[in-house]
This record gives C-alpha cells, structure tokens and sequence, in this order.
C-alpha cells in the first residue's frame, strides 16, 4: 500500500474526552490499554503528521443527542454509554455546554482537528460510520487510500474497518494509535482488535511506520 497525500487520508475515531481523559466514565476498563498503547501521544504525532504533511484528516465523532436516549434496545456497551451519558450533545442543532465536555475533543488534539481544514463528519451512532457521511466525504475528495485510527479499537474502529473496506478503500491501521476496553467478563478487546485487524487488512502498521511513510508520500517530497 502506497500512502500518499493526493489520495490517502487520515480518518480518527472518537477522538473525544469520554474515552480519552484520564477518569472519563470508561476509564477502569480503558487506562491499562492507553497507557500500553501510548494511544494519546501517538494519536497526537498522527494528526500532527498528517496536518503537516498536506494529507486530509477526517473526525468521525460519536454524538448522543437527548432524543437518543429514548431508544428502547440496545447491546451491552452501547447500553452503558447510554446510561452513563457519554458523548452526550442535547442535539444536532445545539452546542450548549459542549466545551470541556465528555463529547468534546481531547483538549491536546483539538488544535488539528479545529484548524478549519479537518472534515469532521456527522456523527455515527453506534460503531460503524453506515449512519454518517464519511464514505461519501472520502469519495467527495477522490480518497481511495485511508490510515484509520482511534477509539475504540474492537468497536468503532474495527466497525469502521470492516466498512470503507466494503466500499473499497485500501486500509491501514495503526495498531498502537488506538485502545480498547479489557472488561472482566468480556475479555480483552484490545487483544481481539489487534488478531481481527490481521485478518481484515494486509497493512498494520506502527504509528511509527506510519509516519515514516507519510512523509515520504507528503505533499512537500512530491
């Protein structure tokens, strides 16, 4: 797989404050993970990369509006972000105490992702982006290429995997620029992420790697 900056994006899961600051509502199951991953960091040279580089950077966000919490069904962690009201927005159309919030991004990767060039897209819902525009933002901006990473590793993004590979993107990962619950009856969903990604995607890459690539495809080498 050739990274480039003409046709090859950055896409970021998540990049929120309920699944990355320290003492957001997940943070027992998730702290070891990050902490081994070194997720933050690595997210940060990531963007910083990226931005640099003249390579596009797409958000996916995951959003809970009131109107949500009125769905009647739901699986095991979607439940508990409900209950906990994690990624919570009142709505679509306001942003009424969002700063700081847990839905708000990560304070050290705000600077990217607000400099007025990142595309963040409306926001999926469960885990996969088939309820938002991601695909077609890609498409819009002749992406065929995507270096995805984020949280949660076996949810979203693993979801978001599996779906720009349906719709034909070439795919890397950058394994330790993501992090996943380890949950006492559940198992370790780092550790399922890391096995799924081989199987699904030929290039898994370090954040390093990545990086190491990124600048030789950056618009400033071409």
């Amino acid at each position: 797989m050739d990274i480039r900056a003409h046709d090859t994006a950055v896409v970021v899961t998540d990049p929120q404050n309920d699944v990355l600051r320290a003492g957001n509502p997940a943070w027992p199951l998730l702290a070891d993970a990050l902490r081994e991953n070194d997720t933050v960091a690595n997210l940060k040279r990531l963007l910083d990369a990226a931005s640099g580089g003249g390579y596009g950077i797409f958000i996916s966000p995951h959003y809970n509006f009131d109107t949500d919490f009125a769905w009647r069904f739901g699986g095991p962690i979607e439940t508990m972000m409900h209950d906990a009201k994690m990624f919570h927005r009142a709505s679509a159309l306001s942003l009424d105490g969002f700063s700081g919030s847990g839905a708000d991004w990560l304070q050290t990767l705000a600077p990217v992702i607000e400099d007025g060039r990142t595309v963040v897209t409306s926001p999926h819902k469960i885990f996969g982006p088939s309820s938002n525009d991601l695909v077609l933002q890609l498409r819009k901006r002749g992406v065929t290429t995507v270096v995805l990473a984020g949280m949660l590793a076996n949810l979203c993004v693993e979801s978001h995997l599996r779906e720009l590979l349906e719709n034909g993107f070439q795919v890397a990962v950058a394994h330790d620029a993501v992090a996943a619950p380890r949950h006492p009856e559940f198992g370790d969903g780092n550790a399922a992420a890391q096995v799924n990604y081989r199987f699904l995607t030929d290039t898994v890459l370090s954040t390093e790697q990545v990086l190491e690539q990124m600048a030789t495809g950056a618009v400033s080498a071409s």
